[in-house]
């Protein structure tokens, strides 16, 4: 199998189905694609109904393209990320890994285009976030949730508006932004730096004023990402973590217990929001995002200081703080819903708090004149008191 023959199954696997966000090389199965949040096998000819461990390591092998680092890190790490060029038709993050002693390929189609706030219909907050001058936003999520979109059209937004310097570590390079009001510069690990770590202690000394750093991995990332955020810096990053909450914790415990009062104080100084994401299958098919914002004010420097307890959790003060452009994943979903965007059952299962959640819809269904109850016929025993006399 030679690059052209990959390029062109690549190519009829992206018009297989419409909406193609992934395509999967995994041996014992068919050549897949992702539509919708749903696998799809795709028919080939001549078909293929079950990848041998020898095509499947052929057409990674190709796609490494005889790369001395990426297949080092393939050997002694268990996989390795790039992004690969598909010529005129799409780029893809790609990521290779062994599992079972033989190799599959997990590849993500990347936008051709910047997407915007307004195109993704994201919250009205993130116009609120471009106008932080310093500090750290944070975007958290499971894999494939859409973090990468969202830290691009926030990006773009500040390059549409402000005349700044922005530095970018990715891995791999994902979206590329044009030259607009914004100055761009744009580093891919592995090509222009090694580790986040030490591209991120380069960037300090290159004069931006907003540094994106594609994940805080480790804690030497965390402590530097801190600095430069303490010296004037808009730093963004992304962790996966499911909640706000969840996310403060897994920052604090990159780090040795005798050092966590200091790293709380830090990090209530200079955090200034987190967005935490979810998918949901929409109704009509396609997905949608729900989110979870956190801004920060007294209460929220005072929670990340001492910690959350029972009777103060961030998903207290988020649920009370709509008015600062706070929200929880609970209210994001409950108004999906009132907008006709997905299911009662999707909203329950990808509730944070059922009960809250249920509630909620209770009382939309209610506002329409809709049913909230299945328990039919019930009505006052009059001639209760009657046994009696």
């Amino acid at each position: 199998m030679r690059k052209q023959q990959v390029d062109h199954i690549l190519g009829a696997m992206l018009e297989s189905h419409e909406d193609v966000s992934d395509i999967n090389i995994t041996v014992d199965k068919p050549t897949q694609v992702e539509t919708s949040g749903t696998l799809r096998p795709v028919s080939l000819k001549p078909p293929i109904d079950r990848l041998t461990p020898f095509q499947a390591e052929i057409f990674a092998l190709n796609l490494l393209n005889s790369d001395r680092r990426l297949i080092k890190n393939l050997l002694t790490g268990g996989s390795c990320d790039f992004s690969y060029q598909l010529a005129g038709k799409a780029r893809f993050r790609v990521n290779v890994f062994s599992q079972k002693g033989c190799y599959s390929v997990a590849m993500r189609q990347l936008p051709s285009r910047v997407p915007t706030v307004e195109e993704l219909e994201l919250p009205h907050t993130f116009y609120k976030m471009t106008e932080e001058l310093n500090g750290i936003i944070l975007v958290t999520g499971a894999t494939g949730t859409g973090k990468t979109t969202s830290i691009a059209a926030f990006l773009n937004e500040i390059n549409e508006k402000q005349s700044v310097h922005v530095i970018t570590l990715e891995d791999p390079l994902e979206f590329v932004h044009s030259q607009k009001k914004a100055t761009f510069n744009q580093r891919e690990m592995g090509v222009d730096f090694d580790e986040f770590a030490s591209g991120l202690r380069s960037a300090l000394r290159q004069a931006p004023k907003v540094i994106l750093v594609g994940e805080m991995r480790d804690r030497e990332t965390v402590e530097i990402g801190l600095s430069a955020a303490e010296t004037g810096h808009l730093v963004l990053s992304t962790l996966h973590t499911v909640d706000a909450g969840q996310t403060i914790n897994r920052i604090v415990g990159m780090f040795e217990q005798e050092e966590e009062r200091q790293i709380r104080f830090r990090l209530a100084d200079m955090i200034r929001w987190v967005v935490c994401q979810r998918l949901l299958p929409k109704i009509g098919g396609g997905r949608v995002a729900a989110f979870e914002i956190l801004g920060t004010n007294l209460r929220v420097k005072d929670l990340i200081i001492h910690g959350e307890t029972e009777d103060k959790t961030f998903y207290d003060i988020i649920e009370n703080g709509h008015a600062f452009g706070m929200m929880t994943f609970d209210q994001c979903i409950a108004e999906h819903y009132k907008n006709g965007l997905i299911t009662r059952e999707t909203a329950m299962a990808y509730a944070s708090q059922k009960a809250v959640v249920g509630r909620a819809i209770d009382a939309i269904r209610a506002a329409k004149g809709e049913k909230t109850t299945s328990i039919e016929g019930l009505a006052i025993d009059e001639s209760y008191d009657e046994s009696f006399k």
